[in-house]
């Protein structure tokens, strides 16, 4: 049927899992638009579609296939966003539904990523009553790159307010073999 590229640098996402005084853990992501314009690049704007379901909850992506002449269905559930809660439902879900197809897949192959407080910024907030560790700094994926395996085997990210690289990875592939 389709098979779907790997994504770019430009096209990954890092958002902040977790902070601690002495650092934090990022996590890598695609957003719906990067799916759609790989949707749209790969089996073209008029042979794909999504549904929704279950309030949202559910979305359904079909591609048609030309060669069998019937569109194929995959379909997967997705979790509220904290900021617009049905919004980020159907966005979700729908992101779900192409990790299903295969697009973006190798993000599952991201090493822990761990950055050192010494290459950001960390503060402690007010928050609700509670004292709270909180980075303000965003960070981006500068370089990435695969190996024969569509497996994620080096990643350099930058912190994109002091443009510094922050993290380097670098898979040993002779483990491997």
């Amino acid at each position: 049927m389709n098979n779907f590229r790997l994504l770019r640098a430009d096209e990954i996402d890092c958002r902040i899992a977790q902070i601690k005084e002495n650092g934090l853990s990022l996590l890598l992501y695609k957003d719906a638009r990067c799916d759609m314009n790989i949707l749209d690049e790969t089996v073209g704007p008029y042979y794909w579609m999504r549904s929704h379901c279950r309030d949202n909850a559910n979305c359904i992506v079909s591609i048609y296939d030309k060669d069998k002449k019937e569109w194929v269905s995959k379909e997967d559930t997705g979790t509220e966003s904290n900021t617009e809660a049905q919004k980020g439902l159907a966005s979700d879900s729908f992101k779900r539904a192409c990790f299903n197809w295969g697009i973006g897949r190798e993000l599952y192959t991201a090493p822990f990523i761990w950055i050192p407080s010494d290459k950001c910024e960390i503060k402690k907030k007010e928050f609700r009553g509670q004292e709270k560790l909180v980075c303000l700094d965003t960070f981006a994926v500068e370089k990435i790159a695969y190996n024969d395996r569509q497996e994620i085997s080096g990643l350099a990210i930058i912190n994109s307010k002091t443009k510094k690289l922050v993290f380097v990875y670098v898979k040993d592939e002779s483990a491997n073999r």
